[in-house]
């Protein structure tokens, strides 16, 4: 089995597998994980020589696409050094593919419909990935992926400050998913019994952003998110993080739980921020 990635998601993955025979392929090496190999490779840059590893294997790819551009180059570079070819691969995504849906539900069988570069290149990258598969004979999971939280990714520093949501009325549903559910779930698109396809993922508790971030406050005893309307969004946050908070949707997860077989550990929000509050605090605590 190989990771590509170590970051928020991929160590996670990483220690989930600790242990197990893995190769994990990164750009920084990780210490501290029993049984597995790393190799250092750096995909903005231009790879002369093959990258062996031995097979079968199953490839988890983690890495985000470059923050500009059209397309996924860091993909692309590594499919076209990997050797032998994995015998499937699960691609992260984004739910952001299907673009603002007004509220509506999306499930895998609508069309892509992306608003923005960071989910044009995701689109991209799924594309890539589908020729690999088809050009290898290789199966492919797509796993289209929401907001992720866990210990660690609470927004518990901006929350400390004078932060700012959008009011309810100016809000649409949110999707998320714990990252330990997210590791189940790319652990379970590992396997080979596994049905290849796209698969969305998340907890199915659609809050709005700004009460997930209220509850988050309340929980770690920081003072309440101050709502603001979206006129005054527009004038105060950056364009990324409206385009977050503008897409409306709910996704449909059904396929997960029915198909992949994934239960989340945290269907209620609210038990994945006591959950990622305590593990903070234990991993904070002196020993």
């Amino acid at each position: 089995m190989s990771v590509a990635g170590a970051g928020y998601v991929g160590r996670r993955v990483l220690g989930a597998l600790q242990g197990k025979p893995t190769v994990a392929l990164t750009r920084s090496i990780v210490s501290g994980h029993l049984g597995q190999t790393f190799i250092q490779v750096d995909l903005d840059a231009d790879l002369s020589d093959p990258i062996r590893l031995n097979g079968p294997f199953a490839l988890l790819y983690t890495i985000p696409p470059p923050a500009s551009g059209t397309d996924d180059p860091r993909l692309a570079n590594l499919l076209s050094k990997l050797t032998p070819p994995p015998t499937r691969i699960v691609l992260i995504s984004t739910t952001g593919v299907y673009g603002d849906r007004s509220g509506e539900r999306v499930t895998e069988d609508d069309p892509v419909q992306p608003d923005s570069g960071r989910a044009r290149r995701r689109v991209a990258a799924e594309a890539v990935a589908n020729r690999y598969c088809r050009e290898q004979g290789c199966a492919l999971i797509v796993l289209r992926v929401p907001g992720i939280y866990g210990p660690g990714r609470l927004g518990l520093d901006r929350l400390a400050g004078a932060a700012e949501v959008l009011r309810e009325e100016d809000s649409g549903p949110g999707n998320r998913i714990h990252v330990d559910d997210l590791v189940d779930c790319c652990l379970a698109a590992l396997s080979d019994g596994a049905e290849p396809g796209i698969y969305n993922v998340g907890d199915g508790d659609h809050r709005s952003s700004g009460t997930f971030s209220r509850a988050v406050a309340e929980m770690a005893g920081l003072p309440t998110p101050r709502a603001i309307t979206l006129t005054e969004a527009k004038a105060a946050w950056s364009s990324m993080r409206l385009s977050f908070a503008r897409e409306s949707r709910q996704v449909d997860t059904s396929k997960m739980r029915d198909v992949l077989g994934v239960m989340p550990r945290y269907p209620n929000a609210l038990d994945g921020i006591r959950a990622s509050l305590e593990e903070e605090s234990a991993t904070q605590s002196p020993a």
